[in-house]
């Protein structure tokens, strides 16, 4: 079992920057992907950015410039520094990770989420 704890959502002005964290209960080392998704009122939840093996990275097309993945291994921390923030990328923020167990079977863990307003 992972547990994800998210922390630094918040209101921020059109323009501003905000960097979230996702705290995991484990070293990430045991984690094969680990990155963040959001959900916007009415809207799917959807990929915004994530850690794969190797440290490899992918970012939605819609963000990528303005928000950077890092992560501070001996916290067991994974931070998505977003800069030049739009009203649209007002979301609920969560941070997920994947485990492939011994069967092979990816198990997905969530956190619940920290909110990101935008105001213009």
């Amino acid at each position: 079992q992972v547990q994800l704890v998210e922390s630094g959502g918040g209101l921020v002005q059109a323009g501003g920057s905000l960097r979230l964290s996702c705290a995991a209960s484990r070293s990430i080392f045991s984690i094969n992907a680990m990155g963040w998704y959001r959900q916007a009122p009415g809207k799917q939840r959807e990929l915004v950015a994530i850690f794969g093996s190797g440290s490899t990275t992918n970012y939605a097309d819609s963000v990528k410039g303005r928000f950077t993945l890092s992560r501070d291994n001996a916290k067991n921390t994974v931070y998505l520094q977003m800069n030049s923030l739009k009203p649209e990328d007002t979301a609920v923020y969560y941070c997920n990770a994947v485990v492939i167990t011994i069967t092979s079977t990816g198990m997905d863990y969530w956190g619940k989420g920290t909110l990101v307003t935008v105001s213009p």
